[in-house]
């Protein structure tokens, strides 16, 4: 009985730290980095090039914008070839980020 009250207290603790988390990511402004997932983050699980953010060491694709609507992924300073830095607002659902707004920050390395 006491092994399963302490399962339970642990199940507990961990769905509230698991629910803290999202909704610290839920509609909150904040700077990200973000890439291609494939290229730059290691992602698996789909073919070809897809806009992913990193958020707290963890990326996740991204829904709600597109690695398209940024530039020449293939560019210098594209997704493919460097994590840029975004300004973000969206909420995680299902393992992918929801992104409400998505605002690529300028590139730190391109200034003179």
């Amino acid at each position: 009985m006491k092994q399963l009250f302490s399962f339970a207290l642990i199940l507990f603790i961990a769905a509230d730290a698991n629910a803290q988390t999202a909704k610290a990511l839920t509609d909150s402004t904040q700077i990200v980095e973000a890439s291609c997932g494939q290229c730059k983050f290691g992602m698996k699980g789909k073919t070809g090039c897809d806009l992913a953010v990193r958020i707290n060491g963890a990326p996740y694709f991204v829904d709600g914008s597109s690695i398209d609507k940024h530039g020449d992924a293939h560019a210098k300073d594209g997704f493919c070839e460097s994590i840029r830095k975004a300004k973000v607002s969206g909420a995680l659902v299902n393992n992918r980020f929801v992104a409400s707004s998505f605002v690529l920050l300028p590139d730190e390395k391109a200034k003179p």
